[in-house]
């Protein structure tokens, strides 16, 4: 990949001629992400994020972790947080920022143990695809410390089929709707695709059930999003 999404948190982050990134999907047009947003305070982000990050305890990973918000918030409180992106330079703003334990890795290759996993903005993302995520929730329980616990939020995007008269239209034959294309662009430069996964919160209940893990809806946001709790079962 390009690191077009570091870049831009980079240049942000040196005020160095940063531009708004623009992010689409295959069933969205483009629409803007301001960089700035990605470095929000507490105060500024989601009361699902607040929440999640009020549960966190112990040995922290924060997974994606991009400019390091939340990292930085849990590791200013004193909680011993781990940052981790699959971006150089991610995590170079990151580092920048005073960030002490962070390291470029897919959490897919760890296998350090932990007493929160964080998984925030969309965490279900990462699985990529319904065929992945048995084996992915099978690794994540792995990295669990006895006790522990993984945080993680997602939407149900149903709503984004749904036609004028409240009908909804799904191709059946094209696998489950969550399953999307992931597009991002900076400066006219567009990243290569990615597949993105949204999950509805009883998709994923089931889905962690298979696995041993035992899953709790702790909130709902404002829009079709909410805040999942999974533990050893």
């Amino acid at each position: 990949m390009k690191d077009l999404f570091g870049k831009a948190l980079l240049d942000y982050y040196l005020d160095s001629d940063s531009e708004d990134l623009v992010t689409a999907t295959n069933i969205s047009e483009d629409d803007v992400l301001p960089v700035s947003y990605l470095f929000r305070d507490y105060a500024d982000m989601p009361k699902i994020e607040q929440e999640a990050l009020k549960l966190c305890e112990g040995k922290i990973l924060d997974v994606g972790c991009g400019s390091g918000s939340h990292s930085l918030f849990l590791q200013n409180k004193g909680e011993d947080v781990k940052a981790i992106d699959i971006s150089p330079l991610a995590i170079k703003v990151a580092q920048l920022r005073g960030i002490k334990k962070t390291e470029v890795i897919s959490v897919f290759e760890l296998k350090e143990t932990f007493d929160t996993i964080l998984l925030l903005m969309n965490g279900t993302g990462i699985f990529q695809e319904m065929k992945q995520l048995p084996k992915s929730l099978q690794h994540l329980k792995s990295l669990l410390n006895p006790g522990g616990k993984i945080l993680l939020d997602s939407s149900d995007i149903i709503y984004m089929y749904e036609d004028e008269d409240g009908g909804i239209w799904i191709d059946t034959n094209s696998g489950y709707y969550g399953e999307l294309e992931y597009f991002l662009s900076y400066k006219g430069e567009e990243e290569l695709p990615m597949k993105w996964l949204y999950l509805d919160f009883n998709t994923l209940k089931k889905a962690c059930k298979k696995v041993g893990l035992k899953c709790e809806l702790v909130s709902e946001g404002e829009h079709f999003d909410y805040l999942a709790k999974l533990t050893l079962s």
